[in-house]
């Protein structure tokens, strides 16, 4: 199974993300903007960085009543995006009225059920009322998005071999928290694997974010974990 990188795109300003995407460009496929990006530039800078020739992950993980994540899903079908998330914990009904709005409004988008946040343990649930793991909590709602018409989840790493198991074979599994050769973390991610250990596991995409970021050489970073994800298949 092959496994992609796609660059989260956590920059404060686009003055800032210019230069590394220009380096970048030739070097990677995907880009992943986020809430801080889309806030403060909104479609116009998505369909910028889609102007600059990537595949464009959007994510927003919308949240809210039914008929409203419907309605987001439809206003953002017109842009030139691939990826686009939502919350699993919203529930079925939720999901799939994104899904229905997905397939009828753009019908090769790939929206995505974000499970278990991996800034989250299972003692971080326990503070909002989930008693199950964060494994057992990934579980039931990935199930739940796959039943709800979703085809891809993001997820940890190390919940990626267990939802390979219990998922429909074609699910994509997106997975954050990745630090290349081990790194330390010092962020905000507490699940994290390496990209060897995570496309060893089934993950389709890992998304990579300050190793890239904040390498002296940003290509060379990127063609590095680019490397190591291509050794797996070998």
């Amino acid at each position: 199974m092959s496994c992609d990188l796609i660059l989260a795109l956590d920059v404060p300003t686009r003055e800032e993300a210019a230069p590394i995407l220009r380096q970048l460009r030739g070097h990677l496929r995907w880009v992943k903007i986020g809430l801080q990006m889309f806030t403060a530039y909104g479609p116009e800078y998505v369909r910028e960085v889609a102007g600059l020739g990537f595949n464009v992950f959007l994510d927003l993980k919308l949240h809210d009543i039914p008929n409203t994540v419907a309605k987001a899903v439809e206003s953002l079908a017109p842009l030139p995006i691939q990826m686009l998330t939502l919350h699993t914990a919203g529930g079925g009904e939720m999901m799939g009225a994104a899904a229905n709005a997905q397939q009828k409004h753009n019908p090769n988008l790939l929206l995505l059920g974000v499970t278990v946040l991996t800034s989250m343990d299972s003692a971080g649930l326990a503070e909002i009322g989930v008693t199950a793991s964060s494994a057992d909590q990934v579980a039931r709602l990935g199930r739940l998005a796959a039943d709800s018409g979703l085809r891809g989840l993001v997820c940890s790493p190390l919940e990626v071999a267990m939802l390979r198991q219990k998922l429909p074979a074609d699910m994509k599994l997106i997975t954050p928290g990745i630090r290349p050769g081990g790194e330390a973390g010092g962020d905000d991610q507490k699940r994290v694997m390496t990209p060897a250990e995570a496309a060893r596991a089934g993950s389709s995409y890992i998304v990579v974010g300050r190793p890239i970021l904040k390498a002296a050489d940003p290509a060379a970073a990127a063609r590095a974990i680019l490397a190591e994800l291509a050794a797996t298949k070998a």
